[in-house]
């Protein structure tokens, strides 16, 4: 089994082909441009990795694998409008670049060829896959719908937030790990145990960003910290924190959120630091990666071929950027 690192190589180079037809530009064109704007292609490498723990690649799963990508990447365009981003990876968004109706319409044609690409693969595992591609599809949307409708609450519980994060991040890096292992002709118990693997995996990884947000170098995480406090963002430091701090620290939380001083980010992090929510979100993301990685141990295909799984999970939940 390759690494991440190969896999992701030799899907970008695939990738790198036009998906799009020449006319008309004005719709098109956008799609041409927001994938240009690159990124990780982790859930993409994730479907081939999926299917490369239980057997060699095929053509189907490089199609399959191009599906995820580019429902991916619908995902993103339509969020950037709704979360009125100007920018995505240091360049305009589309929506900022090319007007909101061309956005739209070019976030829905993405999300077409993404199902045409489905499409070609063989009928054998049509059923199915399509079966789990349309879950995560619902799901996705449900969970930036929550996302959305938190915005507008003074407090959203522990066990919400991490629904919503669920449906909107990790529910597409498990269905790319399970698509691939249909694929593959992995076990319905080894699908649903990769499946929940990435799943924890994904809870771990928002932690991580979350954390990072907060407490991290900012010449490490490429961007001044804080960024989710100014915001008032719903994440699982703030939300720990007003549950476990007492009434006057409490008040004193939600008068920074709502007057936002000068200072506000400072005086957060110190609300932070005194109700232990740095060590508690630590803590937290050992308990995702360690439930990720019980998962992955339970699968019943060799140790050696799940290493690459391993070594991409410890990166993503390890890095400091």
């Amino acid at each position: 089994m390759r690494s991440f690192e190969e896999l992701s190589l030799s899907f970008s180079t695939r990738f790198e082909t036009d998906h799009f037809p020449t006319t008309p530009d004005t719709l098109y064109g956008p799609n041409r441009y927001f994938l240009k704007l690159g990124g990780k292609r982790v859930r993409p490498v994730l479907c081939l990795m999926g299917h490369e723990l239980f057997d060699e690649l095929n053509e189907d799963t490089w199609q399959l694998a191009t599906a995820v990508e580019l429902f991916h990447n619908f995902t993103l365009i339509h969020d950037d409008i709704m979360d009125q981003a100007p920018l995505r990876r240091g360049l305009p968004t589309v929506h900022t670049k090319f007007g909101m109706n061309t956005a739209l319409l070019s976030g829905d044609v993405m999300l077409i060829k993404a199902y045409e690409y489905v499409s070609r693969i063989s009928t054998k595992h049509q059923s199915e896959v399509l079966h789990l591609f349309n879950q995560t599809a619902r799901e996705v949307c449900e969970g930036q719908q929550l996302d959305m409708d938190f915005e507008n609450r003074d407090q959203v519980a522990i066990d919400e937030y991490l629904r919503m994060i669920e449906l909107k991040t990790s529910v597409l890096l498990a269905a790319s790990l399970q698509l691939g292992s249909m694929l593959g002709g992995a076990t319905q118990r080894n699908q649903e145990r990769l499946y929940e693997f990435g799943r924890k995996l994904g809870l771990a990884f928002q932690v991580q960003d979350d954390y990072l947000d907060a407490f991290g170098d900012p010449e490490k995480f490429g961007k001044q910290v804080g960024g989710d406090i100014l915001a008032n963002k719903k994440t699982f430091l703030l939300i720990h924190a007003l549950e476990v701090a007492d009434p006057s620290t409490k008040a004193e939380l939600m008068q920074l959120m709502q007057e936002n001083p000068a200072d506000k980010v400072a005086r957060i992090l110190g609300v932070f630091r005194k109700t232990g929510v740095d060590a508690w979100a630590l803590e937290l993301k050992k308990r995702f990666l360690n439930e990720a990685m019980s998962a992955l141990d339970d699968i019943a295909v060799l140790s050696v071929r799940k290493k690459p799984l391993i070594d991409l999970a410890h990166y993503l939940i390890q890095r400091e950027h």
